[in-house]
């Protein structure tokens, strides 16, 4: 009979019993039987020169150059429709590759030469990346052009409109954010004069030819089926690149499976090394030849420096033709070594903005001001940060009367378009004295009138210094002569981190003008040791490939099956992601067939033997972890917690043998949760390697390999660090626990006792002194006993070589899990990604009644289709429980917010009528959460609860009062640019939420979120951008 763990009541089975290897042998016959069928050499493929300058390699997903399919095992594993592309590679232009990307129901014709009069004509020589780009737009074919920054990408788009006038076709320009869209918008306007904008925030002549607008918008109106889209002959996607990001490139991938294939498209991009990946992904997906242009010329060449921090000049380590140099590499690092510690503590000092004379960035400055290498773009990784280093610059002035006045004027336009209320905000009266000595400083902090005055200066050449954040680098068509890096680390969320070397092109591309400068400068200050290998990959490696970052939302997932025709199946099906997994298939085949062969290799006498004895001992360790797991829960150990009883410690896999309980106290995870998750911390006294003895994090402390490397001290942790509990508890000395001989007395104290019980102090008995009843626990004590019992008499121990055995058995063991995991990882390529995770979510809609069992909408459902702004689970549930009808709209107002502010702040006691809601809402949050942890989604409570962020709720209540927006900063410490994105963000959301409620006809309630919306959007929050 088994118990309720599966483990089998053991005490009359023999060895032999227990010895059950089928289930490995089955899976390793699966594997030899696999891999002996199939085969993926020459994955480099071959190709033919053909005539007309044209290479030809027919491919399934270029990366399977040759497959042969031996037998019928592989054709059962073969992927049901797989694409199949044919890329043809024409033979290099000057400094640019040019492929197309042919479905195999497309017959490949060359490119025919134009015999009309161009669509537009250019008052300069194309470089030969523009020239093929305009050649397959006049051909009526699909381009992806990846080219460094500033590289003249524009030009082809501008052509593809171009051409889209000319036959009377209506065109999208696409751009990742709203402020790129409206410099866009401006940009069109002064080429063309039919432009519209339409970003959500703004719409502008939505009739017109050629139409800006958000990537978010472009999805909508596919889902909508808008029949705007009958008349458009071309998309042009800018920084196609951006859809890797975490956050928004699934939507990005939504919009491309989701245009009809009648449409042809323009692909702007950074270099990225995947783009002919890409533009198979898109032949695939549109049934359409797809050409790839690829050029890494810069027509500017950069030079790039490091400077040492605490020295006083520049090292040239790449040249412009590209070599390191080693020599001044060594010559930099061996000034920083000099400087030492306090290098790091001038620049930190800098930061700040605290130090006396000139500061590292100011030395810098001066340095390109005497090269005459202004203007410079200063790069740094905080909103602080950019501000400090902009005051280190006091003393410094590169504008001249007559451009000051320039800037004045440009200044006193912009900021007339405020009321005098909003002319007299600190922020603006603190910028003026920078801008007007040419230093800009462009952050998420700053109000967007003030980023888009510095663009608009940094851009007639007002501004000679600009101190940015990265999202700078991020499309906005701004170069200068000179880039500085402030730091080359940078903290992302979770590490402080080398900056990769995609992050490092995209920012120093931003050196060097086109037509302006002959050579481009790139400064990184370092403040620290830095390998060269590791600068080496940092200026000179390769860009970041563009992986799909698709993820199914429940806001996809409603749309999906609310439109005939499609299910959600299909956007899993044509996703960039499952292309790219496609395309793993040849390299899983073949690690899978390489872990096989290291199997095979390993001989090991008595393996049938051995491997008994190998499975019983993996039995007892998993007994052994759920016994200590029921002894560590709370209600059985915490009674046991008393000061001086010793306790086996072992953290992460090292273990720290016997320690004694000094202390112990009960606390909250997260205080500010819904549901916060109770947590033990005990202080336990305990022996470790003197090297790690000054380390705070448990995790970095180091067990004592030797007496005379062995201190005791005092470590606070969890219960899950305790292996074992002892019956034993020493008298420890209640005086002097500051003193420094008081750890050392606890550490004699403990030795004595381990000594006196020869090192195996007594357990406590979790049965009849800790009286842990559970069933399922004393079932698993007996078991254990067991198969202790027959591992200590196994007949294998008798061998004279069982040690070298046991050994070599443990390294077949692991090499026999690593080919199974190879097998698992080929049979998931195979089979759509996400598909569980998908059958999951619609679990979850189904069982909260917003589809119906055959995945019909109900009303629901539809409701929910209108929000994709924020939580739409919540948000509707809120709705059809009444939630809002009980609120007044600034309370309205003040709650949304907690749905669209993404930042870190501080949170101050909220009014009781804001407590009370905030509190209803995180109820139906963990209603949601329980609902989905029932179905099988994995989500942190505490996390998802965190994501509502309630810190501007009291800001947001104020505005929506009616006050002005000096008297809102003085109840916030948070960035007046950080503010007016969260109240833009909750005017789109409300509405959405005011076409939710009127789709279930609640006029009532359409009204209230209407006049919620109409408090908030006023006065410098909804100032209109200065590109408009």
């Amino acid at each position: 009979m088994s118990n309720k763990r599966g483990f089998e009541d053991i005490s009359t089975i023999s060895v032999d019993k227990i010895n059950d290897t089928e289930n490995d042998e089955t899976q390793l016959d699966e594997i030899d039987a696999l891999l002996e069928a199939c085969e993926s050499n020459n994955l480099n493929g071959d190709t033919i020169i053909v005539p007309k300058k044209v290479k030809k390699s027919d491919t399934n997903f270029s990366e399977f150059k040759e497959r042969s399919i031996d037998n019928e095992l592989f054709e059962n594993l073969e992927i049901p429709n797989s694409p199949h592309i044919k890329i043809i590679t024409l033979e290099n232009q000057q400094n640019c590759t040019h492929e197309i990307a042919i479905p195999d129901i497309c017959e490949y014709k060359p490119l025919s030469l134009p015999t009309r009069k161009p669509a537009k004509d250019y008052p300069f020589k194309l470089d030969s990346f523009q020239r093929e780009a305009v050649l397959c737009i006049e051909n009526n074919q699909s381009v992806l052009v990846s080219a460094h920054t500033s590289a003249g990408k524009t030009v082809v788009a501008l052509y593809a409109i171009a051409v889209c006038l000319r036959e009377k076709q209506r065109v999208i320009y696409t751009s990742p954010i709203k402020a790129l869209s409206n410099q866009k918008y401006r940009e069109l306007q002064e080429e063309f004069s039919d432009v519209g904008l339409m970003t959500g925030d703004v719409t502008l002549n939505p009739d017109a030819s050629i139409l800006v607008m958000t990537t978010e918008i472009l999805r909508s109106m596919l889902y909508r089926g808008s029949e705007i889209l009958a008349e458009v002959g071309w998309v042009i996607f800018d920084e196609i690149h951006y859809m890797r990001d975490g956050e928004r490139g699934v939507v990005w991938e939504e919009t491309i499976i989701l245009l009809p294939d009648n449409i042809h498209y323009v692909f702007l991009s950074a270099t990225i090394p995947n783009a002919r990946q890409f533009a198979e992904w898109v032949a695939y997906l549109h049934k359409q030849p797809c050409h790839v242009i690829y050029t890494d010329y810069r027509p500017t060449p950069l030079q790039h420096f490091i400077y040492p921090c605490g020295g006083n000049g520049l090292f040239e380590v790449v040249t412009t033709t590209g070599e390191f140099r080693e020599d001044k590499f060594n010559s930099a690092i061996s000034i920083l070594e000099t400087a030492g510690d306090a290098a790091k503590e001038i620049n930190e000092r800098g930061r700040k903005g605290g130090v006396k004379g000139d500061s590292n960035v100011c030395k810098i400055i001066r340095t390109i001001l005497d090269r005459d290498m202004l203007p410079v773009i200063v790069f740094s990784f905080s909103r602080k940060e950019c501000e400090s280093y902009a005051t280190t610059l006091k003393d410094m002035d590169f504008n001249n009367e007559k451009d000051k006045k320039v800037v004045q004027e440009i200044f006193n336009n912009a900021i007339g378009l405020l009321s005098e209320a909003d002319r007299q905000l600190p922020q603006i009266g603190q910028v003026l004295p920078f801008i007007l000595r040419g230093i800009g400083i462009h952050h998420s902090g700053l109000l967007p009138i003030i980023k888009e005055t510095v663009e608009i200066l940094f851009g007639e050449g007002l501004i000679r210094v600009l101190f940015a954040t990265e999202t700078f680098a991020m499309g906005l068509n701004m170069p200068a002569r000179t880039v500085l890096f402030t730091a080359a680390r940078k903290f992302d969320g979770k590490d402080n981190r080398w900056i990769t070397s995609g992050e490092y092109i995209q920012m120093a591309g931003r050196a060097g003008r086109r037509g302006k400068d002959d050579r481009g400068m790139v400064i990184v200050m370092i403040d620290q040791q830095i390998k060269a290998d590791n600068l080496k990959q940092m200026i000179k490696g390769k860009t970041d490939s563009m992986d799909s970052a698709f993820r199914l939302t429940y806001n996809m997932v409603l749309n999906l099956l609310r439109v005939d025709g499609i299910n959600p199946e299909f956007m899993l099906e044509k996703s960039f992601h499952q292309f790219q997994n496609y395309a793993n298939i040849p390299n899983y085949l073949q690690d899978a067939k390489k872990k096989q062969a290291i199997v095979e290799e390993i001989k090991v006498d008595h393996e049938e033997d051995i491997q008994s004895y190998f499975e019983i001992t993996a039995k007892i360790k998993q007994l052994e972890k759920d016994v200590a797991e029921e002894i560590r829960k709370p209600k059985n150990i915490v009674p046991f917690l008393a000061t001086g009883r010793l306790v086996k410690m072992k953290v992460e896999k090292e273990d720290f043998g016997w320690g004694v309980i000094l202390d112990w106290k009960k606390t909250q995870k997260s205080a500010d949760s819904l549901d916060p998750e109770i947590i033990y911390v005990i202080t336990v006294g305990m022996f470790v390697c003197s090297r790690t003895e000054h380390e705070r994090n448990v995790n970095n402390l180091l067990p004592p390999t030797d007496p005379s490397m062995s201190v005791m001290i005092s470590v606070d942790t969890t219960l899950d660090c305790i292996e074992s509990i002892s019956s034993i508890r020493l008298k420890i000395p209640e005086n002097n626990k500051e003193s420094n001989d008081y750890l050392k007395t606890i550490g004699k104290l403990l030795v004595v006792a381990l000594k006196r019980f020869n090192g195996k102090p007594k357990l406590l008995d979790p049965i009849n002194e800790m009286n842990i009843k559970c069933p399922q626990f004393a079932s698993n004590l007996e078991n254990l006993k067991a198969y202790t019992h027959l591992r200590d008499n196994h007949k294998v121990k008798k061998l004279s070589n069982f040690d070298e055995l046991f050994k070599q058995y443990q390294i077949k063991a692991k090499a026999i899990e690593d080919a199974k995991e190879a097998l698992d990882k080929f049979k998931k390529a195979k089979s759509l990604l996400l598909e569980e995770e998908l059958k999951k979510r619609i679990e979850v809609l189904y069982q909260m009644k917003f589809c119906k069992e055959d995945g019909v909408l109900t009303q629901k459902g539809r409701v929910a289709c209108e929000i994709s702004a924020a939580d739409e689970l919540v948000l509707t549930e809120m709705i059809f429980g009444g939630v809002f009808t009980e609120l007044d709209y600034k309370q309205i107002a003040a709650l949304l917010s907690c749905f669209v502010f993404q930042e870190n702040a501080g949170q101050s006691k909220l009014q009781e009528e804001l407590s009370g809601c905030l509190k209803t809402m995180q109820e139906y949050a963990k209603r949601i959460y329980y609902i989905e942890r029932d179905v099988g989604i994995e989500k942190d409570l505490s996390e998802y609860i965190k994501s509502f962020k309630p810190q501007l709720m009291d800001v947001v209540h104020a505005w929506a009062s009616g006050i002005t927006f000096p008297e809102l900063l003085k109840k916030t410490t948070v960035f007046e640019g950080s503010i007016i994105r969260c109240m833009r963000r909750l005017e789109e959301l409300l509405r959405q939420m005011t076409c939710a409620a009127g789709s279930m006809g609640d006029k009532t309630l359409s009204d209230k979120f209407e006049q919620a919306r109409a408090a908030i959007k006023r006065d410098i929050v909804f100032a209109a951008s200065l590109y408009l």
